[in-house]
């Protein structure tokens, strides 16, 4: 049964519950006319029982609050523990002289992780990036081929930051102007790397 349908049967019992429980207290209430003090004890009950249905309702929905923040953060750090993951091998695929195919396997391993956690877009970015990375590594290494590792790379990233955060920019930079940052950082990490 999904959220929204169990929300909905237990609004239409709660009011029916109201109706009857004010129809009962109404009852009682012009019942009780006649004897002194009942009608006071007949609206402290009535109180009593409304101030406990609603502290229920609102803790209810706490709750349900709660699971839910606690799900997300556990997604989230779960999503950013898989990136840093495939970014450390990508890293280190990179400084070597030559890898070999286990890296590469590695690399398409990450993609059961992403059909997990990823968002759409991102895992097309993947296979996109996977096809680049089984272009240019045919002489298992990225030497000479660095140009077209970074682009690759710097989409990758650009797609993994809007999924991290939900496509809200938390920064001034457009996404061509951070693959252009990538694209320059890596080219300055090559540079250290042959020297």
């Amino acid at each position: 049964m999904s959220s929204n349908l169990k929300s909905f049967i237990y609004l239409i019992i709660s009011l029916i519950t109201i109706i009857a429980g004010y129809a009962y207290i109404r009852l009682a209430y012009n019942a009780t006319d006649s004897f002194p003090f009942t009608q006071e004890f007949v609206l402290i009950i009535l109180s009593t029982l409304t101030t406990i249905f609603i502290t229920a309702l609102l803790l209810n929905k706490q709750t349900a609050v709660e699971i839910e923040k606690e799900q997300n953060v556990l997604h989230l750090n779960l999503k950013a523990a898989t990136y840093q993951k495939l970014l450390k091998l990508l890293e280190e695929m990179t400084l070597k002289e030559k890898f070999s195919n286990k890296e590469l396997i590695q690399l398409q391993f990450i993609t059961h992780e992403l059909s997990i956690i990823a968002s759409t877009e991102v895992i097309e970015e993947y296979q996109t990036f996977l096809k680049v990375i089984k272009d240019i590594s045919s002489d298992e290494s990225f030497s000479g081929d660095e140009p077209q590792l970074h682009n690759a790379i710097s989409a990758l990233c650009i797609k993994i930051r809007i999924d991290i955060t939900g496509g809200k920019s938390t920064h001034p930079y457009t996404d061509k102007e951070i693959s252009s940052i990538i694209t320059r950082n890596s080219k300055i990490a090559m540079l250290f790397k042959k020297n």
